[in-house]
């Protein structure tokens, strides 16, 4: 088993009456790029805020490296973090900010040049030592904080939504320079975000939360593909439940079940199914056309609702818009169903 960089047990945390975080064990490996997911409110930035000792847990502990830093406080703690709004000092340079830590560290000058230097570097910044925050790009901005933040070598760096504030665009190239820069520096990288693209995108692991408790944790094609309960499925990408009497009847077997859209083939008419596939017959309720792909909303005979997404390879808008109110066969292979778990049924009023 690697070595631990972060680990949980039994984590909680009460607000008065209100219980942010409801118990959450958890280990981070070092060099890891783990991201926490989940909703607002579900418990992962109360999480984060234990981890960098900002909050002290109502109970369970908090390990770094192996050493309990339960009741420690932040500055005791080989944890540096990265905030959405990237809190850069705006009268100082952009060298200026990078070597504040050390500043107040007192490590000489010298060193501290030469380490600030070194951070701007290996966020692709160098040659802005200069310029002000003001005079910097909403991504360039988030590059000194992170800079920043590297500077101190922290075992681990905490980020908190970090790309929230960026527009559509930078944010994803982002996303690419930011899992580039944590393998280049090899720090354990603790990300939190309500992104499920962003998660599926930069992480090697991720922990999707829920209500103040860890729902999953896996690999993000784990995650997406074998999602361990209904709210799995239902929050990271756009998954098709079938459950109850159509269950019963498409399926030949009782529980709730899972399968992806895109996973899903419409037959025009009435298909018949290949060996290993299920099948279910119904009626095109709604198709939205999105250019490379058709999303179809489709009311089953059997009771319940599926969306099926397909590519547009070798059709038109007008071929697709053609088949609303039409009748239709969805056919899936087995290997893409899966049974998850009912959503758990104790409410949690959380934060963060």
């Amino acid at each position: 088993m690697p070595d631990q960089a972060v680990s949980l047990r039994g984590l909680r945390k009460s607000f008065g009456a209100v219980q942010a975080v409801a118990g959450v064990d958890l280990d981070v490996a070092d060099g890891e790029f783990f991201a926490m997911l989940g909703p607002s409110g579900s418990g992962k930035t109360t999480v984060l805020r234990m981890i960098a000792g900002f909050e002290a847990p109502t109970a369970g502990t908090v390990e770094l490296g192996g050493r309990d830093v339960t009741r420690l406080a932040p500055f005791e703690r080989d944890v540096n973090t990265v905030f959405q709004d990237y809190a850069l000092f705006p009268h100082m340079s952009v060298l200026q900010n990078v070597e504040y830590g050390l500043r107040v560290k007192k490590v000489p000058r010298g060193p501290r040049r030469e380490r600030a230097l070194d951070a701007l570097r290996s966020v692709r910044l160098e040659g802005f030592e200069g310029r002000r925050p003001a005079q910097l790009s909403g991504g360039q901005r988030q590059r000194v904080a992170l800079a920043r933040a590297l500077v101190n070598r922290p075992r681990v760096l905490l980020l908190d939504e970090p790309l929230g504030a960026l527009d559509l665009k930078l944010r994803e190239e982002m996303q690419v320079e930011l899992k580039a820069i944590q393998r280049e520096v090899g720090i354990t990288f603790l990300f939190v975000t309500h992104d499920q693209e962003e998660a599926l995108t930069m992480s090697d692991r991720v922990a999707v939360f829920n209500q103040g408790r860890i729902e999953q944790v896996g690999t993000p094609a784990e995650i997406y593909e074998r999602p361990a309960t209904a709210f799995v499925a239902g929050f990271v990408g756009t998954s098709n439940l079938i459950s109850g009497e159509a269950a019963v009847a498409v399926l030949g077997r009782e529980g709730t079940y899972s399968v992806r859209p895109e996973k899903l083939r419409v037959v025009p008419g009435d298909g018949t199914p290949g060996p290993d596939e299920h099948s279910a017959a119904g009626t095109v309720r709604e198709v939205v056309y999105a250019g490379p792909s058709t999303r179809f909303v489709v009311d089953l005979d059997a009771g319940g609702r599926l969306i099926a997404l397909q590519q547009n390879l070798q059709v038109s808008s007008m071929d697709v818009m053609a088949l609303r109110g039409a009748r239709v066969t969805l056919a899936w292979h087995r290997r893409h169903e899966f049974p998850v778990a009912a959503p758990d049924p104790d409410p949690v009023a959380a934060g963060g």
